[in-house]
């Protein structure tokens, strides 16, 4: 029987069954040719001395190999593309990648990138880039110092107070930026921080396995092993690794299946992530064990017990300029808990945050993955850009906590000035409450405070006893040895043309490229050829959650039990992890003492003062800001000359003080504010300006509306009140002050005798009173609704 006098039906099979062979063959010869493609750039990238996978050209600026401390860091300047002009106003931004086993470059590998975006803002960018090889002896400290000489040679070549670096950084680089500006924080302008686990133990019981696994191998001593076979120096393929084995489904099957099914069109993008994604880096084996003992097992960064080698503690809270935090529920590597829970182990409540000045800003992006917070071109055009383009309103922000909310706006915004803009951001005010709902809780990381305990034993026992063997069994050619043979560098070996086994692999390709014959997806066999792979990501996925559930019981019943942390002496009563959070003392006294110097100058200012805090008292009703506010105050300043006289410094230092004011003094915010415009003019003109500027909603909110209407009784303008005097009624100046707790409530045994307030100590000062917003009752606010934050 010939294939001519089969069925029509029959007919059909048998031709997609040959069309879907022929297409199959010819995708195993080109899906082959992508891995030996990909070896062959593995191979020539080394060769290469592993440089920067930068899609940008750059010059070099500081070699830290040449510093008094050397290091493998240096400081690139990203050459902006021929169509690219930059702006010498605008403040210099500086990127700091991940060191954590790969190399530099991700934030700045594709053109619509954090650092394409910050180019096509008009900023001049900054690249810290680093060496494949550490420098003997360097140590996380001497890179701290390098990268503090980095901003200080930014500062130069950009001098202005105005000009002081944004700077941003991805995942490790993210904790390396807030441990320097917490050392110095008078390098930084506005800091950045994506991807960045800041509180390591955080995490929701059941979904975010990662950190059980210091437990699991009983601490830190591993990463000490792995360093002296190694030869002193830990290899970045076993942090790949443990990426990797993470997600299996995609890391054994799905991404060599995604190549395999779309080899006509995915090679490119295949290759140039792999060339970033295999380029691994080596850590000084004092680097990595810094970053296990002190920050990942250790969990001391938000505590304030990292000490440098000149005895200056590492204190977040002094940290000044405004921060953004990039996180992502879709991220199983940070996710938002370990990106957000240090602000709940820095702060007590939201009053504190904001007597401290300081505005912290957060996105939580729904989907998006670990590395696709930093790679991801959608995610470069939204949060990254979003980022940049709104740096001036970020920095005329008043202190206080914000969740940053973008929204489309192409299809709502037709016929406006936004009409061909994508996004617009709103600053939203939130509470220390909306981050505890990214967490499920925090009584589980009693668990790891045992695991820190257990680690500096087994670390000394390591050091001591076997260590010291190690050490001398593994001689370079040993540990040269052991890195080639690694699986993963051993398969790009295998895969290239190293390989002389491969000879044919190259010509077949090409002549399969010239002669190709695609099946189409409708072809049954290809549908039954998906079918099945997602089959097998099924399992492994189940796999994968066996697995971290089985990894998540053994952690807790060793180190969740009453014995376990009997052992490790957490369950003692007066362990550290069962004490309160401590109170800073030092900085509830400034705050006392600087509130009582701006309630003596709430009389004091003009024009610009009234209508700023006329702005404030709107937006604390309102609970936020819109991003459009800025074109709106922008064009404002060149109207009034008064207002565009200002300085950003000033204008920033105004902001912070009246928020300050309208913030714990609400009522006497409103009472002084007639002295500021003595004249019916500037009267008029600051609800004027006030009012423009609160036009940037189509429709102004009963909340904003209702505090102009009392603005304009005090001054008068409303025709049916009579004007009020313009000074403010005396006051007893040694009257305590009376706004909101900032601080707990006194201990007992802190009272004095009545009549010698200003003899007591700042713990037990009265409570500040609660700004309460017009029309309101006493201790209430209004809020605007939002969803609830889910994890």
């Amino acid at each position: 029987m010939t294939v001519s006098s089969l069925p029509a039906t029959a007919k059909t099979t048998v031709g997609q069954a040959w069309a879907y062979w022929l297409d199959g063959f010819e995708r195993s010869i080109l899906y082959w040719d992508v891995l030996r493609k990909r070896g062959n750039i593995f191979i020539s990238h080394l060769q290469a001395g592993k440089p920067p996978v930068l899609t940008f050209d750059s010059e070099l600026i500081v070699d830290g190999q040449t510093l008094d401390r050397p290091v493998n860091y240096m400081l690139l300047k990203i050459v902006p593309p021929a169509d690219v002009s930059t702006d010498p106003a605008k403040r210099p931004v500086m990127i700091i990648d991940p060191r954590a086993g790969h190399g530099p470059g991700i934030g700045g590998m594709k053109e619509v990138s954090q650092v394409g975006v910050a180019l096509r803002a008009g900023h001049a960018v900054y690249f810290a880039a680093f060496h494949p090889e550490p420098v003997p002896g360097q140590t996380i400290e001497d890179v701290s110092r390098a990268e503090a000489i980095f901003l200080q040679r930014i500062a130069e070549l950009h001098p202005g107070e105005d000009k002081k670096p944004v700077v941003v950084g991805n995942c490790q680089g993210g904790w390396a930026v807030m441990m320097l500006a917490g050392a110095a924080p008078e390098l930084f302008g506005v800091i950045g921080i994506a991807g960045a686990p800041l509180s390591y133990w955080a995490g929701v019981q059941g979904v975010n396995p990662m950190r059980y696994s210091g437990g699991l191998m009983g601490g830190t001593w591993m990463a000490s092993l792995a360093s002296d076979l190694g030869g002193g120096k830990f290899d970045g393929v076993h942090l790949v690794n443990n990426f990797e084995q993470l997600n299996p489904a995609n890391t054994y099957w799905t991404k060599a299946y995604n190549l395999y099914r779309k080899v006509d069109t995915e090679e490119q993008r295949f290759l140039e992530f792999e060339k970033w994604w295999g380029g691994w880096f080596f850590l000084n084996k004092e680097e990595i064990r810094f970053v296990v003992n002190e920050l990942f097992v250790g969990n001391k960064l938000t505590k304030g017990s990292i000490v440098s080698s000149e005895g200056v503690r590492i204190d977040l809270k002094r940290i000044r300029s405004p921060i953004v935090v990039i996180a992502s529920r879709g991220d199983n590597i940070t996710p938002p808990p370990q990106a957000l829970n240090w602000i709940l182990d820095l702060y007590r409540s939201e009053d504190e945050l904001i007597a401290n000045e300081q505005v912290i800003i957060y996105t939580v992006h729904n989907t998006i993955g670990h590395l696709g917070i930093f790679v991801s071109g959608k995610v470069a055009l939204r949060e990254h850009a979003e980022f940049v383009n709104t740096l001036e309103m970020i920095e005329a922000l008043p202190p206080g906590l914000y969740e940053m909310v973008i929204e489309d706006t192409s299809a709502t915004e037709g016929g406006t000035d936004l009409e061909h803009e994508e996004y617009v951001v709103r600053f939203e005010e939130r509470t220390l409450d909306d981050i505890r709902k990214y967490d499920d809780g925090r009584e589980d990381e009693t668990a790891f405070a045992a695991v820190a305990r257990l680690s500096e034993i087994n670390e000394s026992l390591y050091a001591t006893y076997v260590s010291p063997w190690v050490r001398a069994c593994v001689t370079p050619a040993v540990a040269h040895a052991i890195r080639m043979a690694e699986p993963m560098r051993t398969e790009r070996f295998v895969w290239s043309d190293m390989n002389p086994f491969l000879w044919w692999l190259g010509p077949t390709a090409e002549t399969v490229r010239d002669n190709r014959h695609e099946a189409p997806p409708t072809n049954a066999f290809r549908q039954v050829e998906l079918g099945f792979s997602e089959a097998i990501q099924r399992g492994l996925n189940a796999y994968r959650d066996n697995r971290d559930a089985m990894q998540e019981m053994l952690f807790k019943s060793i180190y969740g039990t009453t014995l376990g942390q009997a052992i490790t002496g957490i369950g003692a009563r007066y362990s550290d992890i069962n004490k309160p959070q401590a109170r800073d003392l030092e900085l509830e006294e400034s705050i006392v003492s600087r509130l009582k110097g701006l309630r003596e100058h709430q009389s004091v200012g003009g024009l610009a003062e009234a209508i700023t805090r006329i702005v404030l008292l709107g937006a604390q009703a309102d609970r936020g800001f819109d991003a459009r506010f800025v074109r709106i105050a922008r064009r404002l300043r060149k109207e009034h000359p008064e207002l565009g006289a200002i300085s950003p410094q000033e204008m920033r230092h105004m902001i912070s003080n009246q928020a300050l004011m309208v913030r714990f003094d609400v009522e006497h915010a409103y009472e002084t504010l007639p002295a500021l415009l003595p004249t019916a003019a500037q009267r008029r003109e600051a609800v004027e300006v006030a009012r423009k500027l609160f036009s940037w909603r189509p429709t102004m909110t009963p909340e904003a509306e209702a505090v102009l209407a009392r603005v304009e009784r005090l001054l008068g303008l409303d025709q049916t009140a009579q004007p009020p005097a313009t000074t403010t009624p005396e006051r007893d100046a040694e009257a305590p002050v009376d706004l909101h707790p900032v601080v707990a409530e006194a201990a007992p045994g802190d009272e004095v005798a009545a009549g010698r307030e200003e003899a007591k100590p700042a713990s037990a000062r009265t409570g500040y009173s609660r700004p309460r917003p017009p029309g309101g009752r006493p201790g209430t606010r209004r809020r605007t609704p939002r969803p609830t934050a889910k994890t």
